[in-house]
C-alpha cells in the first residue's frame, strides 16, 4: 500500500515524499478514502499512529481540487477544534507541511497570547482554521470568525475535550456551524460519552478502528515500581542516573507537582523543565524545544499540557504519579513507540494508587509487570495484591541497583539518595 494507491494527489505526494512518507499508516489507509469520498468518519487510534495526516490529507486535497480564491480573503472552509495550544501548533505545522504545494492557506488561533496576530491572519482570509475552543469562541463573538461558509469540521481529541470540560464550548461551536457539512471525530479512545456526542453530529460515519480502545503500542515495554509516596523523587533520580535514559517525559496529575519534580531534578543535577496550563504560551514553547534539542533530559508534564507533544525518539515515559483515569495511561505512554519505533513505559505506584493500577490491568486486559529490585521497594506489608504481578525476582527489568547497593550510599546525589531517616 502507497500514497498513490489512495489516490493522493500528486502536490501532497511531493510534500509527503520530501518529508520520508511513502506507506501510510494503517489509521491513514483506513481513513483517507472514506474522507476522499466525502463521508462522516468516526476514528479510533492510539496516540502516534498518524491522525493527524489521516484528516488533514483528504481535507487539503478537496480544498486544492476545489480550488482556492487567489490571494483575496478567503472564508473558512474547514475547522480543526483541538484541546490544547500544543496539538494546535502541531497540527497547524502538519497542514503546513502536507499542503506546501497545493496553495491552501490555514491558521492557528489558541488562547494565552495576544490575538492580535491571528486576528491579522484571520483578515488576510484561510481555508482551515486550526483552533483551541476558548479562543474560538472568543474570536467567534468579536466578529472576527464566521463559519457559515465551512464545508469540513474535525473534533479532534474528543475524549480529551471530555475531560477537560470543553464540552459545552464544543457545543456551542457545533451550533454555528452550517447543517450541510463533512464532519470527522477522532479520539484515542471512546467512552460512551464519545458516542453519544458523536450520534449528535455525525451523519451516517464511517467507524475506523486501528487498535482496540484499551490497546497500547506493541513495542513500548512496561512496568511498575511498588514505592513509598516519599520516595518517589529518589527512584527517579536513581533511574535517571543509572540507566541509560537519553530522553523522558514525565507525568504527574498536577501542575503544582510537576513544578516540585522539576525543581528538585534540577537541584539534583539533571536538568529538567516542566510544561502546563500555567504556563504562558512562550514558556511552554522554549521548554519544548529546549527538550527536543536535547538541552534539557527530561520534560514534566501534566496530562492536558503533554497531548500535541510530538517528540522523535523520546525512549521514556515515566508516571511519576499514575492517572486516576485508566484510559490516560494509554494517551501517556502512546508519547513513546511512536511511528513503530520502541520506547519504555515507567510506573510510580504507591499505596493511595494501587487502585488506579488495578484499573490499569484491568483496562489494557493486562497486567503489568512489577520491578522488585529496585533501591526504594514499598514497605513491608505492602506488596502487590493477587490483582497486580507478581514482583520478579532478582531481575533487572526496568532497572535498579539493590536495596543493600542503595542503602550502603551509593547514590550520585544529596538529593537523589534517600536519607538514612526518612522512615
Amino acid at each position: 500500500m502507497s500514497f498513490q494507491n489512495l489516490n493522493v494527489i500528486d502536490p501532497i505526494l511531493r510534500a509527503l515524499a520530501g518529508e520520508g512518507y511513502t506507506q501510510p499508516t494503517p489509521i491513514q489507509a483506513q481513513a483517507i478514502p472514506v474522507l476522499l469520498s466525502g463521508r462522516d468518519l468516526l476514528g479510533c487510534a492510539q496516540t502516534g499512529t498518524g491522525k493527524t495526516a489521516a484528516f488533514a490529507i483528504p481535507m487539503l486535497q478537496a480544498l486544492h481540487n476545489a480550488g482556492t480564491d487567489g490571494n483575496g480573503p478567503r472564508p473558512i472552509k474547514a475547522l480543526v477544534l483541538t484541546p490544547t495550544r500544543e496539538l494546535a501548533i502541531q497540527i497547524g505545522e502538519s497542514f503546513g507541511t502536507y499542503g506546501k504545494h497545493t496553495g491552501v492557506r490555514h491558521t492557528v488561533i489558541f488562547g494565552g497570547v495576544s490575538q492580535h496576530g491571528q486576528t491579522v491572519a484571520l483578515r488576510r482570509g484561510v481555508d482551515v482554521l486550526v483552533a483551541t475552543p476558548g479562543r474560538l469562541l472568543d474570536l467567534m463573538n468579536q466578529g472576527f470568525v464566521s463559519l457559515r461558509n465551512l464545508q469540513m469540521f474535525v473534533l479532534d481529541e474528543a475524549d480529551r475535550m471530555l475531560d477537560m470540560g470543553f464540552i459545552h464550548d464544543v457545543k456551542k461551536i457545533i451550533a454555528k456551524l452550517p447543517a450541510s457539512r463533512q464532519s470527522l471525530f477522532f479520539s484515542a479512545t471512546m467512552p460512551p460519552e464519545i458516542g453519544k456526542l458523536a450520534a449528535t453530529i455525525l451523519r451516517d460515519p464511517v467507524r475506523v478502528e486501528v487498535t482496540p480502545v484499551s490497546s497500547t503500542a506493541e513495542k513500548v515495554t512496561q512496568a511498575v515500581y511498588l514505592v513509598e509516596k516519599n520516595d518517589k523523587k529518589f527512584l527517579l533520580v536513581h533511574l535517571l542516573n543509572e540507566e541509560n535514559i537519553s530522553a523522558a517525559l514525565v507525568f504527574t496529575r498536577t501542575k503544582h507537582g510537576a513544578d516540585r519534580v522539576a525543581k528538585d531534578l534540577n537541584k539534583s543535577g539533571i536538568a529538567a523543565e516542566a510544561i502546563h496550563g500555567n504556563k504562558s504560551q512562550n514558556a511552554r514553547q522554549r521548554a519544548l524545544s529546549s527538550f527536543k534539542s536535547k538541552q534539557i533530559r527530561v520534560l514534566v508534564a501534566t496530562d492536558i499540557a503533554a497531548r500535541g507533544i510530538d517528540i522523535d525518539e523520546l525512549s521514556h515515559v515515566i508516571n511519576f504519579e499514575l492517572p486516576n483515569e485508566p484510559e490516560t495511561y494509554v494517551h501517556r505512554i502512546g508519547r513513546t513507540g511512536r511511528a513503530g519505533a520502541s520506547g519504555i513505559a515507567l510506573s510510580f505506584c504507591d499505596a493511595e494508587e494501587r487502585d488506579y493500577l488495578k484499573g490499569i490491568n484491568k483496562l489494557i486486559a493486562k497486567t503489568l509487570p512489577v520491578v522488585a529490585d529496585h533501591p526504594y521497594p514499598a514497605a513491608a506489608g505492602a506488596s502487590a495484591s493477587p490483582a497486580l504481578a507478581r514482583p520478579q525476582s532478582g531481575g533487572r527489568s526496568g532497572g535498579g541497583r539493590s536495596a543493600s547497593a542503595a542503602r550502603s550510599g551509593n547514590g550520585r546525589s544529596g538529593w537523589g539518595k534517600r536519607p538514612a531517616t526518612s522512615r
